[in-house]
């Protein structure tokens, strides 16, 4: 229902049904974190999902003002004036076999027939209904002439020209409290994903039918598996989230491809006694030294909840690393808090520690390192490390000697240094929503540029006592938020003159020194994807798709294409013509937004021929 024809119904009306509503979704809450029954299908029956949304998403989705960007140049660039010549495109260059392109995350597509001259003629060719009202965070894969997408009990393939359906899995199990997939991996003739109940699952290609299961996390700690796995010769990453919740811990894991067997087991925090041991455990350094938890206080938190990078030269994987728990009260663990808010790096065959990065010590603002960063090397001859957490920065760090050579504020950042407390409320940007979210920084060999789609968007926390803190059960969300209000569980989201937004900054990689920057009416959460035909493409939470002049971020195209985007942005050719490909739809209870089935677009450009 349009959002003006839900405004015309009656007040008596409309109050009743909120009444009714919000009776449903505390039922679900309850449900939900206590890990209790609600599965898929009693979901629907009860349209627990789509009353959920709606009570979240109705008001602050009226009269929703349409898409608006600006952009901005820096008048102290002096980076590489011209973008260089792009090379042809490969035959690799055809499909987006992973999350995030390539194993080692730099998004780029040598693409060219979509460029600046034709953009202008690009159109929604055909759209994919899952039929569900979901977190959709999926970020699709194409590959071997099928695209793959996943919503939180599904995977599916589908036509990547046309839409139409080639095969659709769906998996039965009680439903989580965020319900969220960011995706699906390939190698070999086989599909792997993570499931809500903690699984990993296997499926064939052709058919979609399942292969095997494996368990990784622990659902009664509030453990699950959101993240999309990456692939490399015979072996699939994959770690677990819920490091909100108390006593759930980050593992990451290297399970074998053809059987599932757990080949090796990462801790991703120090694990200590009663922790469940799933396979051989990599060789680590980790203790509770850097902890130095209060009693009572159990060490929980660094969840993985996001994809992994993998440099197949070196063979090792880039892990992002999430929060500590409780997320907004450090008092009670004095330490670092290793490897929380870090990027830790793992041989990748054996899982054996290499090397931490450290970004966020002792976080208390749930700033996780959320998305895999980018391995790229810069114009300048530089093999570097960028990756932009939720803290609101770009980090640059030179692989030659792990330094770090920039750290550029991307979003806005305010009141970041006073400590929360029991008296008060304290207001800080970018809040536990903002910065950069699970999808990562794109890079623009062409031009020198990563890209980096931010949330612009504050938290107000007010601090549980020390007491109220140890007292919380096992196995629930553990903040040390003190709310009545259950939206609230993460802090009040609000900024200070009642809005929000979304920044896309275009950052020069040997300098970090920002060359052009847009600012958007809406929050950007989707993917950042730069192309050899001169652009760069995303997505905004009110549904709006774009695409820029990359070298300038001079809108070329813009246009709202569905629901919110939080998913993939990818670009691909079939039968020798590009497409590029959006998951639309993204609701949460996280993210006031516009209530819309989860659906992928495919866009091209009219006529889809060589142009």
């Amino acid at each position: 229902m349009l959002a003006a024809e839900r405004f015309k119904k009656g007040k008596g009306t409309e109050m009743n049904r909120r009444l009714g509503l919000l009776s449903t979704i505390l039922l679900a809450l309850d449900a939900g974190v206590g890990g209790g029954v609600i599965t898929s299908s009693l979901a629907d029956e009860a349209g627990v999902e789509t009353r959920i949304g709606e009570l979240r998403g109705a008001v602050l989705s009226l009269l929703a003002p349409v898409g608006a960007v600006a952009t901005e140049t820096n008048p102290n660039y002096k980076g590489v004036a011209a973008p260089a010549a792009a090379a042809s495109p490969s035959s690799a260059a055809a499909d987006w076999p992973s999350y995030n392109k390539t194993l080692t995350s730099e998004r780029f597509s040598n693409l060219n027939q979509i460029n600046t001259k034709n953009v202008a003629k690009l159109k929604v060719l055909c759209t994919y209904d899952t039929w569900r009202l979901t977190s959709f965070e999926t970020g699709p894969i194409m590959v071997e002439g099928a695209l793959i997408g996943t919503t939180e009990f599904d995977i599916f393939s589908i036509d990547p020209s046309t839409c139409a359906e080639n095969w659709r899995t769906h998996e039965e199990y009680p439903a989580y409290i965020l319900p969220t997939n960011r995706g699906a991996a390939y190698l070999d003739g086989r599909l792997f994903r993570g499931t809500d109940d903690g699984r990993v699952l296997a499926y064939d290609f052709k058919t979609g039918k399942r292969l095997w299961e494996t368990t990784i996390a622990d659902v009664k700690k509030g453990e699950d598996v959101p993240a999309a796995p990456i692939a490399w010769e015979g072996l699939v990453f994959i770690g677990n989230a819920g490091g909100d919740f108390k006593g759930a811990k980050g593992h990451m894991y290297a399970l074998d491809a053809k059987t599932g067997n757990i080949v090796w087991q990462f801790f991703l925090v120090p694990k200590t006694e009663g922790d469940t041991v799933r396979g051989p455990e990599g060789a680590s350094p980790l203790d509770t030294s850097s902890w130095k938890n209060a009693p009572g206080v159990p060490i929980s938190g660094g969840g993985t909840w996001t994809s992994t990078t993998l440099d197949p030269d070196s063979g090792l994987l880039y892990v992002p690393v999430g929060n500590p728990a409780p997320d907004y009260d450090n008092g009670v663990r004095q330490g670092d808090n290793l490897f929380t808010g870090s990027v830790v790096v793992l041989d990748a065959k054996t899982g054996a520690y290499r090397n931490h990065f450290q970004l966020v010590p002792r976080d208390w603002h749930d700033w996780d390192v959320s998305n895999p960063p980018a391995l790229i090397k810069t114009r300048g001859g530089k093999r570097l490390m960028a990756v932009s957490p939720k803290d609101g920065h770009l980090y640059g760090f030179d692989l030659a000697d792990n330094k770090l050579l920039y750290r550029t504020p991307v979003t806005r950042i305010e009141n970041v240094e006073e400590p929360f407390a029991v008296d008060k409320d304290v207001h800080f940007c970018p809040g536990a929503g903002g910065g950069e979210e699970w999808n990562s920084p794109g890079y623009d060999p062409l031009t020198n540029l990563i890209f980096t789609g931010d949330v612009d968007w504050c938290t107000t926390v007010k601090l549980q006592t020390r007491e109220e803190v140890a007292a919380a059960p096992l196995g629930q969300p553990w903040t040390g938020e003190k709310s009545l209000n259950p939206f609230n569980e993460f802090g009040k989201f609000t900024r200070a003159d009642g809005v929000w937004a979304g920044w896309l900054h275009a950052v020069d990689a040997d300098t970090g020194v920002w060359k052009w920057r847009l600012k958007s009416n809406y929050p950007i959460l989707s993917g950042v994807t730069p192309t050899a035909g001169g652009l760069v493409f995303f997505g905004d939470v009110g549904g709006n798709f774009y695409a820029l002049e990359a070298a300038t971020g001079q809108k070329l195209w813009g246009q709202k294409i569905g629901g919110a985007i939080g998913g993939g942005v990818i670009t691909y050719t079939v039968n020798g013509t590009q497409k590029v490909a959006v998951a639309t739809g993204y609701v949460s209870p996280a993210f006031p937004t516009e209530i819309r089935r989860a659906k992928i677009a495919i866009l091209g450009v009219e006529g889809d021929a060589n142009r």
